[in-house]
Formats: structure tokens, sequence, C-alpha cells
């Protein structure tokens, strides 16, 4: 029992000087924001004076052995003023904790697109399949031509068979590929307004943070002057002497409501830069896929526009005799550059491929390290 009664002082002694530590440290930090917001300052000198014109109230009532309905009219007065000062600052900044759910919304959509653009990228090689296999039909038209010149009487019967084969293989990239392409992109680029919207948005509510810090400040203070006012009160009419009243609300702990505050704000900090962290991790990644997407288009029409050419050189052959030698020349011209477009732009897809499942991973890893506030 010994033992145990003579920890009871110890640890009440402890935690009373944590507790006045901490209240320390935030009267400090009050007054620190207060040199510096304007706002604050003046918030706090009407509150010193309301506090203090509570407070000689309640000194002419104790001076005459009783509480007069006035001093007490004057403390409940205070004590509302003080209340609706707090209100219009919190309706001012209006408090918007986020939600997970429209993140993880934004998530999944982004996950989403992004397979619809890895099976765009599917499309993509299917369609440069065929445009190789109509490269290789030009290569065995120029080998039946080869075969066929210099033989007496040759009509390049299987020269222009080939090109018929290529003509009508036709071109590579259908109507339904470019509308694929269409929607994927149209998508990217939705996705990224989006995400450049609810980035805006945390951006706004990391620029209330400074607002936020105003109000626990003002919070602070005005709660520090309710406890202070009540205090005095409660010993004014227990104890007359205004020593005592003011010792009995200096002892009043309020430090517990402090660290509350400061813990939400904390937290509020937190999840709004690790949400802004997956947007701008999602961001990135639209970004980069929307100008892969830009290169493919750009290589893709310019892969066409060797097509086209091609087959208006096949179809002057085999509709104009005799015009197989020129049409072929001009197709050995145009080949080099056609294999060099197809080539480029499988590049060019294995990249977006690459780049979307790279984006995917490191949102992913985001996503985890994200803190679940």
């Amino acid at each position: 029992m010994g033992g145990q009664s003579s920890k009871k002082p110890a640890e009440t002694s402890a935690s009373g000087i944590n507790n006045l530590q901490y209240r320390t440290e935030m009267i400090n930090s009050y007054e620190a924001a207060c040199r510096v917001d304007v706002d604050l300052h003046n918030f706090d000198s009407t509150l010193q004076v309301r506090t203090n014109h509570v407070l000689s109230a309640l000194a002419g009532g104790v001076e005459v052995r009783a509480l007069s309905f006035d001093s007490l009219k004057e403390v409940t007065g205070c004590l509302l003023d003080m209340n609706q000062e707090v209100v219009k600052v919190i309706l001012e900044c209006k408090k918007d904790i986020w939600k997970n759910q429209e993140l993880f919304e934004l998530v999944e959509e982004y996950f989403e697109n992004s397979l619809k653009t890895l099976d765009f990228c599917v499309e993509l090689e299917k369609c440069l399949k065929r445009a190789r296999d109509r490269q290789l039909l030009i290569h065995v038209a120029l080998q039946e031509f080869e075969a066929e010149t210099g033989v007496e009487g040759n009509s390049y019967a299987r020269t222009l068979e080939e090109l018929k084969n290529f003509r009508e293989a036709g071109d590579p990239f259908t109507e339904e590929f470019f509308q694929i392409f269409q929607s994927v992109y149209m998508h990217q680029m939705l996705m990224l307004e989006r995400l450049q919207s609810r980035k805006n948005k945390l951006d706004k509510k990391l620029k209330y943070i400074h607002a936020w810090r105003k109000v626990s400040s003002i919070i602070f203070a005005a709660a520090f002057a309710a406890v202070l006012i009540c205090a005095v009160v409660a010993a004014a009419v227990a104890a007359p002497p205004v020593a005592g009243a003011l010792a009995a609300a200096s002892s009043v702990p309020i430090g517990s409501m402090g660290k509350w505050i400061d813990s939400l704000f904390k937290n509020y900090e937190i999840a709004i830069k690790g949400q802004k962290e997956i947007i701008n991790s999602m961001q990135v990644g639209s970004y980069v896929s929307i100008k892969d997407l830009d290169t493919i288009r750009v290589l893709i029409d310019r892969l066409e526009v060797e097509i086209k050419s091609l087959l208006e050189n096949a179809d002057f052959a085999i509709n104009h005799e005799g015009a197989v030698k020129i049409a072929i020349e001009e197709i050995k011209k145009k080949l080099d550059v056609f294999m060099k477009n197809v080539e480029d732009l499988g590049v060019q897809a294995d990249v977006c491929s690459r780049d979307i499942r790279r984006a995917r991973t490191v949102i992913l890893q985001r996503i985890i390290r994200h803190p679940n506030h």
C-alpha cells in the first residue's frame, strides 16, 4: 500500500509538468501566429478586450461579496460572442474532409482506361502484322518482276497477279481500329481533365491549411478564455478573493484539447498530401499515355500515306498496259520508307505498352504506401 501511494504523487507531478509544457508550447505557438496573421491578431485583440471586461466585471462583483446580475450577464454574453467568432471562421473555411471512395473511383477509372489502352496496343499489333503481310506481298511482286524481266514477249502476268493480291489486301488499318483509337484517346483526355480538377481541389485544400492553423489557434484561444472565465466565476462563488480565483483558473488543464486539435490537423494534412501523391502519379501516367498515342497517330498517318501511294502505283500498273516497269520503280523507292514506318510504329507500340505497365506499377506502390486516414 505504502509503495502504491508513494508513486501517485510522482505520477501526478509528471502529468502536471507535461501538461504545463504542452500548454506553454501552444501559447507560444499561438502568440507567434498572432504576430504574423492580421486576422488572428484582430481576433486575439477582441478576445482580450472581452475577457478583461468580463474579469473586471467579476472583480467588481467579488468586492461586494456577491456576483451581480450584470456581471453574470457579461460572462454569458462574452462566451456567446466568442463562440460566434469561432463559428464565423469555421464557416469561412468550410471543413471538407476527403473521402477515400472518391479517390478510389478515380483510381479504378484510371486502371480501366489503362487496360483499354493496352487492348488498343494489341489491336495495333494486329494491324502491324497485316502491314508486314502486305510488305511481303510487295516483296513477292518485286521478285516476280525480276524473274519476268528480260523474258521476250513477257506481259508480267505473275507480277501483276501479286500486285492485285496486294491491292485486294487493302489498308491494314481498319475503320474499327480507328474507332478504338479515338475512344481510347478521348477517355485518356477526360481522365487527365478529371485528375487535374481533383488536383486543383487538393491544392486549394492545402492552401486552406494556413486557415486551419488559424482556426485551431482561435479555438484554442477561445476555449482558454472561456475556461478562464468559467473558472473565475466558480472560484469567485466559493472564495471571494480574486487572486484565488485566478490561481484556480490557471490550473485548469487544457493541453489535451490542444493535442486533439493538433492531431486532427496533422492527419488532415497527411491525408491530403497522400491523395495528391496518387493523383500526381496518375496524371503522369495519363500524360505519358496521351503523348505515346499522339506519336502513334503521327506514325500511322505517315504509314497510311505510304500505303496509299503503294496502292496507287499498284493500280497504275494493273490498269495501264506497259506501265509495270514505271510502277515497280516507284514502289521500290517507297518500299524502304514503308518498311521503316512499320518498324517505327512497332517500336512505339512496345513503348506505349511498357509505359502503361510501368505507370500501373508505380500507382499500385503509391496506393500501398498511402496512409489510411
